[in-house]
């Protein structure tokens, strides 16, 4: 388990939404420029055909003339929604320019939008580049495309151990905030849910993250309650988090944004009905401090098309049925350091097609390694699988590695798993379980994502007596004698 350590969370987030107070200056050496920012966002949410002008301050710091040979837009082609002017010349590209010691230009920068144009992307981008002494320096322009709920990064100020001021660039939920399906939503940069605070989104709302962006649900900067997150999605009408790219062949590209992420004390989170796709992570949460309260029921939501773990969860009470976790880089189920977990009616079944996975499907431990390589031990309470699938692309899709020192508790019961030929199902702790060495004989066609039973599949009609009526689909299920995974064979 040295591939899963317990990460230190302050670090990570710290990489991801520092910055330190100061007047920011593009990265500059002798002869080349500085810039009073690295990039022209404009945030401004259109309402008809419209445009809007920013100014790019460029400086030469040196003590000598510096001969800029070009400034210009890189998508030079007529369909740049771009248009810039430099100091009073309003062209596209601008040649052979001297800027003189300790001077400076000014360079404005407009862009026409139509937002009720579906043909538009969500974002709309460019860059300036500036080519001094044969090198190029660029200014990346970002603009909203479509109409659409926006949400980007503001500046939320605060003091480090020494007292000293530090800002965290995120956009932030305050109150009890609802998120409807009237118009899509898109996420550039990272929204964090404030303790104490809750987002409940509406069934049918489409979610949009571009490239790393994600959802933060709790501040793990404050000792307080954490926030919380709703999802209230139906069936035929699900909430979908996915990338922002709505390009030809992007709809399955794994990693395109981050993950939606559940930080400690963040508890009483409900996501019903979602699908969760294109991430780095599709669920993590780190319940370290509160794995006796319910941190997360997530019940009738796929992620698929993840280039990491689908669900990885750390310390945590995590509770779901009807759920299908498909294709991931490296995992599907990771429950690590412990905790309480039970699942009925899953199916988890890991065919990524982008590399070569040599990684088990689901894992199950007790412990973590820290920084001196030491094994912390943390018990794990119960993890309990009723009427679940658990499959994919390797010989053995399950690993349990545990610590002796502490609590190992887990059950499959009524469940189909995919293991080596040599390997005993009674060396598991189960209950009516089931081997099997073959994904062939289980789905359709699970390569091409179809996730349905065969006429002959093992898991049919193999299953507990439960309480969940209707399969993911919304299907009736076969009460006294139900199909294993998400999804009930229908004839």
């Amino acid at each position: 388990m040295n591939n899963i350590k317990n990460t230190l969370l302050l670090i990570g987030l710290m990489a991801v939404l520092f910055s330190c107070k100061k007047d920011f200056f593009a990265e500059s050496g002798p002869g080349q420029l500085s810039f009073s920012s690295d990039s022209i966002l404009f945030d401004t949410v259109f309402t008809s055909v419209g445009s809007v002008t920013k100014t790019l301050m460029v400086y030469n710091r040196n003590e000598n003339p510096v001969d800029v040979s070009h400034i210009g837009l890189v998508n030079t082609n007529s369909n740049s929604f771009y248009r810039i002017n430099v100091d009073g010349l309003p062209y596209n590209k601008q040649e052979n320019l001297k800027i003189g010691p300790q001077d400076s230009i000014f360079v404005f920068v407009e862009v026409t939008v139509n937002p009720n144009d579906n043909n538009t992307p969500f974002l709309v981008s460019d860059s300036i580049e500036f080519v001094t002494n044969n090198k190029s320096q660029y200014i990346n322009l970002i603009a909203f495309g479509q109409n659409a709920n926006f949400y980007t990064p503001q500046d939320n100020i605060y003091e480090d151990v020494d007292g000293n001021e530090i800002i965290l660039r995120y956009y932030p939920i305050k109150g009890n905030e609802i998120w409807s399906n009237e118009l899509p939503h898109l996420v550039y940069g990272y929204v964090l849910i404030e303790d104490g605070a809750s987002l409940t989104i509406e069934s049918g709302t489409q979610i949009y993250f571009h490239n790393n962006s994600g959802l933060y649900v709790g501040n793990p900067f404050n000792n307080a309650e954490g926030g919380t997150l709703i999802v209230n999605g139906s069936s035929g009408n699900e909430v979908v988090f996915r990338g922002d790219r709505l390009d030809a062949g992007y709809e399955e590209a794994p990693g395109m944004w981050n993950k939606i992420y559940f930080a400690p004390r963040s508890i009483n989170n409900k996501i019903n009905y979602a699908i969760i796709r294109n991430a780095t992570v599709g669920i993590q949460l780190d319940s370290l401090n509160s794995i006796s309260e319910p941190t997360l029921e997530i019940n009738n939501t796929i992620i698929e098309h993840i280039s990491d773990i689908g669900l990885f969860a750390q310390g945590s009470n995590v509770k779901g049925y009807n759920n299908l976790i498909t294709n991931c880089g490296r995992y599907g189920l990771v429950l690590n350091i412990g905790g309480y977990y039970n699942f009925e009616h899953c199916t988890f079944a890991n065919h990524y097609p982008y590399n070569n996975r040599n990684t088990p499907n689901v894992v199950l431990n007790n412990y973590y390694e820290d920084i001196n390589g030491t094994l912390q031990p943390r018990p794990l309470e119960e993890a309990n699988f009723t009427n679940c699938i658990i499959s994919g692309s390797l010989n053995h899709e399950i690993s349990l590695s545990k610590s002796e020192d502490i609590a190992f508790n887990y059950l499959f019961e009524n469940c189909l798993i995919k293991m080596h030929l040599d390997s005993n199902i009674n060396h598991l702790n189960q209950s009516n379980s089931i081997k099997t060495s073959s994904n062939n004989i289980i789905f359709e066609d699970a390569y091409s994502g179809d996730f349905n039973l065969k006429e002959n599949s093992p898991a049919l009609d193999a299953g507990l007596e439960t309480q969940i009526n209707l399969d993911l689909a919304g299907q009736l299920r076969n009460v006294n004698n139900p199909d294993l995974g998400a999804l009930e064979r229908q004839d």
